[in-house]
């Protein structure tokens, strides 16, 4: 199996509490090899629904490094405050 790839679609609520939590989590994701491939705004849905704005894609080695980084004694500390700043759908992809 090759890279696992995160997919976050997210609705800002607020814009203050989620930049703070958008610079505390690349160090979470640092010790299991995630690169940060793009974040995004939303231009236009071309098919279908969507209901999220922004988007974000890292990848990780493998499965088994995304979900020990979700896992995260780091990473579960930031989730109250991702709660609190925005709508997050995460998703992980195998290729």
């Amino acid at each position: 199996m090759g890279k696992a790839w995160l997919i976050g679609h997210i609705t800002v609520r607020d814009a203050t509490k989620w930049e703070e939590y958008r610079g505390k989590v690349p160090a979470t994701m640092a010790p299991y090899g995630a690169e940060l491939s793009f974040r995004g705004k939303l231009a236009r849905v071309l098919s279908g629904s969507h209901g999220h704005g922004d988007v974000v894609v890292a990848s990780f080695p493998d499965r088994a490094a995304l979900e020990a980084w979700h896992a995260s004694p780091a990473y579960q500390a930031l989730i109250p405050l991702r709660t609190a700043a925005a709508e997050v759908d995460l998703m992980s992809y195998d290729t």
